[in-house]
């Protein structure tokens, strides 16, 4: 399971007004990388393919490639400000090395 936070999920619903493409799913990709790293990829895609497993989370449909599935499960995608002004949307992966989960 992939899930979204309410935060990413305005900003994605936002970003398919801008670009016109309301109602289309959110596709995930993750690749691995030499290091061992992950490497992230979404957008949205209106294509369904036979293989693609789907997910609905915070009303935002979600898509991802059974190649993808075992990199991106537990997955949490947020909206986070990095720095002030500058937003950006994060992986919070498990089966991500370079992932630390937050300290309570």
């Amino acid at each position: 399971m992939i899930s979204i936070t309410p935060t990413a999920a305005r900003q994605v619903r936002e970003s398919a007004r801008q670009g016109q493409m309301e109602g289309m799913p959110l596709r995930i990709a993750a690749m691995r990388n030499p290091d061992g790293s992950l490497q992230y990829a979404m957008g949205f895609d209106d294509k369904q393919l036979e293989h693609d497993n789907r997910f609905t989370s915070e009303g935002i449909e979600i898509v991802v490639a059974d190649t993808s599935m075992p990199l991106l499960t537990g997955t949490v995608i947020d909206y986070v400000e990095i720095e002030p002004g500058r937003h950006e949307f994060i992986f919070l992966n498990p089966n991500d090395p370079n992932y630390q989960p937050a300290e309570d």
